[in-house]
């Protein structure tokens, strides 16, 4: 066990400017006043022993004198002034003040510190909790140092009101309004409500209805169905009462919506709903079904022109197939322009006048067979007539011939 006491055998730390932490005393604000001889004493069951040292302050010469007549006023729950005076000497070389502030439960060492001009002889000090005691006191300063710190101050914040309530309004029925609250949490400890209610624009409210802090509802009844009323309600604790919170409420709405108000046939609604839509479906249907067609009928076109050009432009590119695929054609043109009569003449010995009527009739016949043919294939495609060439057909005039016919007998003679 250890014991740290100044020479007078008093424990170490009577103010609290000082403290003891890890076996080290620790002096904040030292001054002259602090000046001693301070011991260490450790004992156990063997004994005990013992160290000291003196503590000397070295005060300069020219320092200003102590602030005097330090005060602090409460302003609001967050805020303290605190003013002063100036020291009794050596003030012409002060170049500032500074503030010390600390909560009075705190230790010294969680104490802070705020800067004043030398021209400005009070502080507000913000940011403070409500309902709290706090320590004040100042120092002067010079480009020397430090004058001795004032006299404590101790002040304690204002109280805090509670915040405004939420408030809610039921129309229960014609005369009867239910109003529902809840404590705001932003601020404040609430000890309970208070609730009033008037007419619109009455001069005074009726009420107050006080409830403790656990009630958080109330049905005003016996209202006029046909008047408007104001509702407000606040909450309230020992430093006074808080902000209200107001709410208007006509009572007249609800009975005219349950007078003139017909119920609602759902049935009916849905059922328009979905005719409309299934209406707007078919349209859609409708309109893609055309623009479809419409694409058909464009694309078969511009094919079927393809086609066409196509097939002009075959007989140009390969003639001879078309020729050579009327070869019966050819000699039946031939015929008519006069291949028959160079067929006699190279047989014209040998077959008489027989052989030239048979081929006279015979090249007729094949004539008439290969325009038959011709007439007909023209008919079955008409773009194949219109794209042959002219120069394959030629006109031969039919003249008639008279044959006279001959006994059979004298045919069996020559024969």
């Amino acid at each position: 066990m250890s014991e740290l006491g100044s020479e007078s055998g008093l424990p170490a730390n009577p103010s609290p400017r000082c403290s003891i932490r890890s076996s080290t005393l620790t002096i904040y604000g030292i001054s002259q006043e602090d000046e001693a001889i301070y011991q260490c004493i450790a004992e156990n069951s063997a004994g005990s022993s013992q160290a000291s040292a003196r503590l000397t302050v070295l005060w300069a010469d020219g320092l200003p004198g102590v602030p005097t007549d330090v005060r602090a006023d409460a302003l609001s729950p967050t805020s303290i002034q605190v003013s002063w005076n100036e020291p009794a000497q050596n003030t012409q070389d002060i170049i500032g003040y500074v503030l010390h502030i600390r909560k009075t439960a705190d230790p010294v060492e969680m104490e802070y510190q705020e800067a004043v001009s030398k021209v400005t002889l009070q502080q507000v000090v913000g940011d403070l909790e409500p309902s709290t005691s706090y320590s004040f006191y100042v120092k002067a300063y010079t480009s020397r140092g430090a004058s001795k710190a004032s006299a404590m101050a101790q002040e304690s914040t204002l109280g805090e009101v509670p915040a405004p309530p939420s408030l809610y309004t039921k129309v229960v029925n014609s005369t009867v309004v239910q109003a529902v609250w809840e404590p705001s949490a932003k601020m404040g400890h609430h000890d309970g409500f208070k609730l009033f209610y008037r007419k619109a624009h009455a001069p005074l409210f009726t009420g107050p209805l006080t409830f403790s802090r656990n009630v958080s509802q109330y049905n005003i009844s016996q209202l006029d169905p046909a008047v408007v009323y104001e509702i407000k309600i606040l909450a309230f604790n020992q430093h006074g009462d808080g902000n209200a919170t107001l709410r208007f409420v006509s009572l007249k709405e609800p009975v005219e919506k349950s007078v003139l108000n017909t119920p609602c046939d759902c049935l009916k609604e849905e059922q328009g709903k979905t005719s409309t839509t299934g209406i707007i479906i078919g349209i859609h249907i409708g309109v893609t079904c055309i623009i479809f067609c419409v694409l058909f009928l464009m694309f078969s076109y511009r094919g079927r022109l393809m086609l066409c050009k196509t097939v002009q432009a075959t007989p140009q590119v390969g003639r001879n197939p078309v020729t050579a695929g009327s070869s019966s054609s050819q000699q039946g043109a031939l015929a008519l322009n006069g291949l028959h009569s160079t067929s006699i003449e190279a047989n014209g010995a040998h077959h008489g006048a027989k052989s030239q009527r048979e081929r006279l009739v015979s090249g007729s016949a094949d004539a008439a067979h290969t325009m038959e043919s011709l007439l007909v294939s023209c008919s079955l495609n008409e773009t194949q007539m219109s794209t042959l060439p002219l120069d394959d057909f030629s006109l031969v005039e039919e003249r008639e011939s008279h044959y006279h016919m001959r006994p059979t007998g004298g045919l069996a003679d020559e024969g």
